[in-house]
């Protein structure tokens, strides 16, 4: 089983324009579609689309729109009441796939609700493979939540404690990564700005574009103690970088919709194969399957295996463990034609 944490869930709302968006004027929609939102509930409805056990914790009352949509889509979750409707999103979609995203701040959690959360995740924890925190946080809690939510879990739990997976940014990524931090997470699963910003860089546009560049980065997080780092790089694929080594893996070209959530299901994707003990190539493989198929769905929509395609990713080895960065084993092809526009959109 995999459980997911989303301590600023959403209802998320697309609207798709028939052109581009034009500041200060009316436009007609030529669709719209509504979903329960969060990067952690993203991930549940995607891993219980495909089959895959998985609860959603989730802060939120039981009547909220949130947990009807849920409900409709099949996906287990336990909630912890708040008093307070949770937040709306809104994302604008471009026939080119430019995705615009407005995203309300949440409303505040309190020490005695992050205090049940933990509470939740450890009734159901020793029973799982994987906890997944994921996306934003909400007013109330430091920005080090995650590592002690962390801690807290792994505490009570002990050797029978799941393995972590972390998809935050900013403070909270930085917080969750600090030295003397008891529990650095299993894998975690940056963009490449993300992890440029994380290491106090400012380069971020030339990791996208460079996935030796990306891994040397990532190393850098491995060697900390990092158990991997998945990051997604847009249209040039994605980088894995593991103690084992690291690994390019691109897509072949995907017609692109909507890039919102694709990076949640590129982790999906790198979830359901570990959960397999599968290599941490085809880890990364699946990953990038799985994100490309998010971003050729409309919306919000996460993708099922079944609408992956993992034989049209090309997956390439940087390094060995036994290798430097300055003498890989593999040269990098060039890459395809990209697949998909980066996420831009902040986290959710």
């Amino acid at each position: 089983m995999i459980i997911t944490v989303t301590l600023n869930p959403s209802v998320d709302r697309t609207v798709d324009l028939p052109g581009p968006l034009a500041r200060g004027r009316v436009q007609r929609a030529s669709d719209t579609r509504q979903d329960p939102g969060g990067k952690g509930v993203n991930i549940s409805r995607a891993l219980a689309a495909s089959g895959v056990d998985t609860v959603a914790v989730v802060p939120g009352d039981g009547t909220d729109p949130l947990f009807t949509a849920l409900d409709a889509a099949g996906v287990r979750y336990d909630s912890v009441s708040i008093g307070a409707p949770v937040r709306s999103n809104i994302t604008v979609t471009e026939p080119d796939g430019t995705t615009t995203k407005i995203n309300e701040p949440g409303p505040p959690l309190d020490e005695h609700t992050v205090d049940r959360i933990v509470e939740r995740i450890v009734s159901r924890g020793a029973g799982a493979q994987w906890i997944v925190f994921a996306g934003s946080v909400p007013p109330g809690p430091a920005p080090d939540v995650y590592a002690v939510l962390a801690a807290r879990v792994s505490g009570a739990l002990g050797a029978a404690a799941p393995s972590f997976a972390l998809d935050t940014s900013g403070d909270v990524l930085r917080a969750a990564l600090a030295p003397g931090v008891t529990v650095l997470p299993d894998v975690i699963k940056p963009n490449g700005h993300e992890l440029a910003e994380l290491l106090g860089r400012t380069d971020g546009d030339a990791l996208e574009a460079d996935p030796r560049a990306a891994a040397d980065a990532g190393r850098e997080l491995v060697a900390r103690g990092v158990g991997a780092v998945l990051c997604t790089l847009g249209g040039n694929g994605a980088v894995l970088v593991t103690p084992e080594g690291a690994w390019h893996a691109v897509h072949e070209p995907v017609t692109v919709r909507s890039t919102v959530g694709a990076g949640d299901s590129a982790l999906t994707g790198y979830l359901v194969a570990a959960q397999r003990g599968e290599a941490p190539a085809e880890r990364l493989r699946r990953a990038v399957a799985h994100g490309s198929a998010a971003a050729a769905l409309p919306g919000t929509q996460m993708p099922t295996v079944a609408q992956t395609t993992p034989d049209a990713v090309r997956v390439t080895q940087l390094t060995s463990a036994r290798q430097s960065a300055a003498t890989p084993d593999v040269p990098t092809p060039n890459p395809p034609t990209p697949a998909a526009p980066r996420e831009t959109q902040p986290r959710t």
